[in-house]
């Protein structure tokens, strides 16, 4: 029997992991990418925390990790340096903090969806330095979120109807382009041969859930492959490879090269298990990837 699982459903799943404080931890890896082959080595643990460690992110320069990251029973933000290998908090509040992204273009804010203790849940900027956070986009109760461009959020909204919406705050206006999605929402590189100007999202519009590229400006979509089962999360890389974790594996699949999913080679003797989230440096390096924290 085929059920069908509402976005809503999805976010109260969330909800519960959160309240749960899932134990994970964010690894850093090298990133080798070969003709149709690709290696990742050298993991190290940024997050090295007990408890929920999770939604990396690359600063602009390549040069930090940002993260959500649980203490005394809530989450902030973490900032990992990479040169320097060390972490610092960011926020320090009575509300929880997700989900931080560098805004483009803007060296000294980030953006986070911040949940409030009145249980409403928006997406703020905040400053790098201390300054009162500011509500970015009013009345929109957001669960994911991606910038598009430095005037433009791609977000995916909660509400009666769950739609996945772009903002432009350059227009002032903001319109649905898709509903019933996963939480993964990426640009897709030009390098994918897919066309310019797209991002990608996981549909679950289907017995089986797909992943679609879709134009956020013209609200095309396009069907790129089926999904791993079971799996939520999606990255590209700079060659326009997308990778997808399931397990203790890491797989890769190229549009229009790969007929389906590969196998990525980890070297050495490290082993991860339950690869959700991953994201990659601009520059293309480097690979943060969130796996179940180790049993002790």
């Amino acid at each position: 029997m085929y059920i069908k699982i509402i976005p809503s459903i999805l976010m109260s799943l969330l909800c519960a992991v959160l309240v749960a404080q899932e134990a994970t931890e964010i690894y850093l890896f090298d990133l080798s990418e070969q003709d149709d082959q690709i290696t990742i080595s050298n993991p190290i643990n940024i997050s090295n925390n007990p408890g929920y460690d999770n939604q990396p992110s690359f600063t602009e320069d390549g040069l930090g990790i940002l993260f959500s990251s649980f203490r005394d029973g809530q989450a902030d933000i973490s900032k990992y340096f990479l040169s320097e290998n060390y972490r610092v908090w960011l926020t320090n509040t009575p509300e929880s903090e997700f989900s931080p992204v560098a805004v483009p273009g803007k060296k000294k804010y980030f953006t986070c969806v911040r949940l409030n203790e009145d249980e409403t849940q928006y997406l703020y900027k905040y400053a790098f330095k201390k300054k009162l956070p500011e509500l970015l986009i009013p009345d929109l109760k957001v669960g994911y979120y991606l910038w598009f461009d430095p005037k433009t959020v791609i977000s995916f909204v909660i509400d009666d109807i769950e739609t996945l919406q772009v903002s432009s705050f350059k227009f002032k206006i903001r319109y649905p382009i898709q509903s019933n999605i996963g939480r993964s929402l990426h640009k897709i590189p030009n390098s994918a041969g897919l066309g310019s100007n797209l991002i990608s999202f996981i549909s679950l519009d289907h017995e089986s859930p797909e992943i679609y590229s879709i134009d956020p400006l013209k609200s095309t979509a396009t069907y790129i492959t089926d999904a791993l089962p079971g799996s939520q999360d999606v990255t590209w890389t700079s060659k326009g490879t997308m990778l997808m974790g399931k397990g203790n594996t890491i797989y890769k699949f190229h549009p229009g090269i790969d007929k389906e999913w590969q196998a990525i080679i980890i070297e050495g003797d490290f082993i991860i298990d339950g690869v959700s989230r991953m994201v990659i440096s601009p520059d293309g390096s480097k690979l943060a990837v969130v796996a179940s924290e180790p049993a002790m």
